[in-house]
């Protein structure tokens, strides 16, 4: 991955200690019951949680873009363990504010088979408590480093989900939910199997 400039290494940890401090976008708690969403995938099909919930328990991971290294990292390794995922019953769905056509783009790219989905405008981000908007100042950064934000997401809203993780179980009540402003640290999708397993 390409070496930041100090100015911008210190102007994203000093953003993430603003959403942290800020108390914003905490996202929803274990025991809470998961908002129902119908959201399009990266193949044009309308995904509905819910329906998925009547075959079994469904993992949501909320991410930033194709643009964000941590989040193409993330996706690629929920990948190597979808066998086990499905073996345990489950299915995950990733959502992110970007659009299909983008959304098609880290599919291929990473050379994932299961939903990715569109979440424009984060409208389920918002349901989930993890929509923020982007400090002015680190969106000229995030224009300079090609993270246009009102390219990859269709809107000029500049507002994006904290990285988070649930598990869903079949009666729509979260059951595990790992969220962190530093975008950097994501759960662990082997640990997310883990405690997928005995749910």
């Amino acid at each position: 991955m390409e070496v930041l400039p100090q100015d911008v290494i210190e102007a994203f940890e000093q953003s993430i200690q603003d959403l942290r401090d800020s108390g914003a976008a905490k996202g929803l708690s274990v025991g809470a019951v998961a908002p129902d969403f119908t959201l399009v995938n990266q193949a044009g099909e309308s995904i509905t949680l819910s329906e998925k919930l009547l075959k079994g328990p469904v993992i949501i991971t909320f991410y930033r873009g194709e643009w964000c290294p941590f989040c193409n990292l993330e996706l690629r390794a929920y990948q190597r363990i979808m066998d086990d995922i499905h073996e345990a019953g489950a299915d995950l769905l990733a959502i992110s504010p970007m659009t299909p056509d983008h959304s098609l783009t880290i599919q291929e790219k990473n050379g994932l088979d299961f939903h990715v989905l569109s979440d424009l405008n984060n409208q389920v981000a918002e349901k989930y408590r993890l929509q923020f908007k982007l400090p002015e100042e680190l969106q000229s950064v995030y224009r300079t480093l090609g993270f246009a934000l009102d390219q990859f997401n269709g809107d000029d809203s500049w507002q994006l989900p904290v990285p988070a993780t649930f598990i869903v179980d079949q009666q729509g009540i979260i059951r595990f939910a790992d969220v962190n402003p530093d975008y950097k640290v994501r759960a662990e999708p082997s640990e997310v199997l883990s405690k997928l397993l005995f749910i």
